[in-house]
């Protein structure tokens, strides 16, 4: 359903999470035993509390560093915790079960070299100024605009990036499933996370090498260049890789908001952070050398999107030396069971601190919520390092560059790694590489790794040059052509491809005529992506579903296919058009865009649907049209994965420009009308705080001559019962017609924060939003008297058309809520014949 707007990152990943189960099983052995030593001096540890399968309560405690534990019910899993050291879990896949050694890592404290405990008692205060981190976090707030690379001309540094995607919560159960027949060999890879101690199996590694220059003067500017890039195998790897980046947001804790998965969080040592959390001043100590403040927060409602954790500040100059960030036990986001940040900070001197380590850590599942469920986990860690400032270096290094990530140049020997590596890899980490290269022989990996890609991308690849799709298109239907069947493919060689043909039939069984697409696009610059392209296509399609479209020949409305209807959809046109273009994108993000084109318009109904119009007193049925078209098409922020001449747009909150400019053409290749065109849309998500998110809409355009009803603009209506964004629920199609016209669609998403304050309904976790949409516009008579029926044709010209609503979304079970239901209520016009004064529609989103 291409007008929902989907998120497919986390659908993307699982090409290497493969499968997530949930079940239970246990062997049958009663008894384990053997001893517990230090990790590093080999010493056994007494006091250690160990726990079977998951009790809460421990089943012995050891002395000596022995232990013996025998339970008639079997043990699974082992679990052995002491203070100050790692948590140790054993699941005894190996069946192993005596004469075991456990071996503890100690926790890692070195950064904390002094501890000083501050007197007083932890108490409520009356108000936030009685609170003594109040008067320290205001010191914060004085400062902030000095902190960091601000203070300087110019900067560089480098950056290692390492991106790490697991399977989580894996247990004996899991491992024994059959799925997993000749592939057990991947669980001797296995090993505990960094932050929850939970048992993971790590599939995929990318490092990324970087260097960053920087400029504040004259003008801000900065350029992130690639030196070095390397993948754990696989194929897709910069697709995996870059969707694994995108997930985590570059994070500034000094800001009011925090942006994880485009949703807004409440940032502890933001100006409004007292409105959210509760602060507590616990400790004082030296952090690296730098005398700190402790100062511990946790969120006032668990029910609200926020975190809790530890702020280390300066107790010299204020600045945040160091800060942990955790999700409540109660996070409500779609797929999304935790996320832990940790970041640190240098010291370049006694007033600047920048950024040194950032460790983040995403915890994902499909369908449960449970503390043990399984699902995927993205670890990334970033260390920066070489910094140099007010170098004056060359402008060149801010040029801008189309690098990706599977460059060839890119590639570096083990050598090159372990000489430039700023943080050396752990043992599983190495182990990685080790895996994904014997994972990659096993046929029956690859044929799992292929059904994942053909449900994410709706192709199945044949030959390995030929895609037969897209399944999601195969079934529709409307009144014309009743239930219609449609197939297409298109060539595939790789996700880089530089050229592509793809086409399509149809066949409808109502009208029993056959339908065709087809287009193929050459990209022969890949720098600035100058792209060509030709296409033609003779199928029946609805023309009044969209405002701001384009000539694509591929594209189809799902106003035309949907399979049911709020009211009957006779009002389809019969479309055979052919289209010529050239792109380029002379600058970043930046798209100039020429369109041919030569259509032939048509009612496709038309008993029910008339298209008819007067040219010279001639009546005609049948509309002739040549045109060009002039885009501009802005989209600063954007973030793409794949160079080819399709690739892969991330989601993110960048705002679209589009500026659209169409000539009509008279008497050339036979066009009936000279005609001008000029439209305009923009579009942003735009998150406000932790009051959620707002997406904004606007559109406007004009004709500045008289064209019929096949040419004219048409407020969109949506008489499906889905949800498609930039349609107007209530209105029937054609119901507005305009030379002019400006329109408006506001949608603001709370997130829950309003339901979270209900008793009992905020335990189903459904989050709501609200939403306006209006339109207005003009239609001359000269218009209206060109088409064959002009007395049907209006324009919302008495005064602005609205709709309002509000919507429940985030409604399903476990971590699986997709299901949206929207409540739409008319405004005005309601003394037209069979208007919709109320309607429901509904939807699938799949995003967090």
């Amino acid at each position: 359903m291409k007008e929902i707007q989907l998120i497919k990152p986390f659908a993307r990943v699982l090409q290497l999470l493969i499968l997530v189960f949930t079940a239970t099983f246990s062997y049958s052995q009663n008894k384990i035993s053997g001893k517990i030593v230090d990790a590093n001096t080999q010493k056994p540890i007494s006091g250690v509390e160990i726990f079977i399968n998951n009790k809460e309560k421990s089943e012995m405690i050891s002395a000596d560093g022995k232990f013996q534990i025998q339970s008639d019910s079997g043990v699974a899993t082992a679990t052995f915790v002491k203070k100050n050291f790692k948590t140790e879990i054993v699941n005894f896949q190996n069946l192993i079960f005596e004469n075991l050694t456990v071996k503890m890592q100690p926790e890692k404290v070195e950064q904390i070299q002094e501890v000083v405990l501050v007197a007083g008692n932890k108490k409520k205060y009356k108000n936030k100024k009685e609170n003594p981190a109040y008067a320290i976090m205001q010191e914060v707030w004085k400062r902030k605009k000095t902190n960091g690379l601000a203070n300087y001309d110019d900067y560089q540094f480098k950056e290692y990036e390492k991106i790490e995607i697991g399977i989580s919560n894996i247990d004996s159960a899991f491992m024994d499933k059959k799925i997993f027949n000749k592939l057990e060999f991947v669980f001797k890879y296995a090993d505990s996370s960094d932050f929850d101690k939970k048992l993971n199996l790590p599939v995929f590694l990318n490092e990324t090498l970087y260097k960053i220059y920087g400029k504040n003067k004259p003008e801000k500017k900065e350029n992130k260049i690639i030196l070095a890039n390397k993948f754990s195998g696989f194929n897709n790897n910069e697709l995996i890789a870059s969707t694994a980046k995108n997930q985590f947001k570059e994070v500034n804790l000094y800001d009011n908001t925090l942006n994880f998965f485009n949703i807004g969080f409440p940032s502890p040592v933001g100006t409004d952070g007292f409105a959210t959390y509760d602060y507590t001043l616990s400790d004082s100590l030296v952090v690296d050398g730098t005398d700190a403040y402790e100062i511990k927060y946790f969120p006032k409602r668990k029910e609200v999107l926020a975190f809790q954790g530890v702020l280390y500040i300066s107790k010299d100059t204020y600045n945040i030396v160091k800060a942990t960030l955790k999700s409540t036990n109660k996070i409500n986001m779609n797929f999304v069971n935790g996320i832990y940040l940790e970041t640190e900070y240098d010291a370049p001197n006694d007033s600047v601190f920048i950024a040194k380590r950032t460790y983040s850590e995403l915890e994902m599942s499909i369908f449960s919520k449970k503390k043990d469920a399984k699902g995927a986990v993205f670890k990334r860690t970033q260390v920066f390092s070489d910094y140099l400032f007010n170098t004056d270096f060359d402008d060149q290094h801010l040029a801008e560059n189309n690098q990706t990530l599977s460059d060839e140049n890119l590639k570096k020997p083990d050598e090159f790694w372990d000489k430039e590596r700023t943080e050396p890899l752990e043992e599983t980490e190495k182990n990685i590489y080790k895996m994904v290269s014997e994972l990659e022989q096993v046929p029956k990996f690859k044929r799992i790794v292929n059904a994942v890609e053909i449900v994410n991308s709706g192709y199945i690849n044949a030959w390995k040059a030929i895609d037969f799709g897209d399944i999601f298109s195969v079934f529709g239907y409307n009144e014309v052509e009743g239930f219609r069947l449609r197939a297409g493919a298109r060539t595939y060689f790789s996700h880089n491809d530089l050229w592509r043909i793809e086409g399509y039939t149809a066949y409808g069984f109502r009208d029993q005529k056959w339908k065709y697409g087809f287009e193929g696009r050459y990209m022969f610059n890949r720098e600035n992506r100058a792209t060509i392209g030709f296409g033609g296509r003779n199928d029946v399609i609805q023309l009044g579903a969209q405002l701001t479209n384009d000539d694509g020949i591929m594209n189809r409305s799902f106003a035309s296919s949907s399979i049911f209807s709020s009211g009957s959809n006779s009002s389809l046109s019969w479309l055979r058009q052919n289209n010529l273009f050239f792109s380029i994108e002379p600058v970043k993000n930046f798209q100039v865009r020429l369109d041919a084109s030569l259509q032939n318009i048509k009612s496709a109904n038309p008993t029910k649907f008339n298209l008819d119009f007067y040219k010279k007193g001639e009546l005609k049925s049948e509309t002739n049209d040549f045109h060009t078209t002039f885009s501009l098409i802005a989209k600063p922020g954007a973030k793409y994965s794949q160079y080819g001449v399709d690739r892969y747009e991330f989601t993110t909150l960048s705002p679209v420009f589009v500026l659209k400019f169409t000539h009509g053409f008279e008497n050339v290749l036979k066009g009936d009308f000279d005609y001008n065109k000029l439209q305009f849309l923009y579009s942003q998500p735009i998150i406000l705080g932790n009051y959620g998110k707002t997406i904004i809409n606007f559109e406007a355009g004009k004709n500045f001559n008289t064209v019929p009803l096949a040419l004219q603009n048409i407020i969109p209506g949506n008489q499906s019962y889905n949800l498609i964004p930039g349609t107007f629920a209530l209105l029937k199609y054609y119901e507005f017609v305009a030379d002019a016209y400006s329109t408006l669609n506001i949608e603001h998403h709370f997130n829950g924060k309003l339901i979270s304050y209900l008793p009992l309904i905020k335990k189903l976790k459904m989050r709501e939003l609200v939403f306006f949409r209006g339109a207005y516009g003009t239609l001359s008579e000269v218009s209206k008297n060109i088409n064959f029926e002009n007395t049907l044709y209006s324009a919302p010209d008495q005064q602005i058309y609205y709709e309002y609503g509000f919507g429940l979304e985030n409604i399903g079970f476990g971590n699986f809520k997709l299901l949206r239901l929207d409540f739409n209520w008319r405004g005005n016009y309601l003394d037209r014949p069979e208007v919709s004064k109320f309607g429901v529609k509904f939807g699938l989103q799949m995003n967090f």
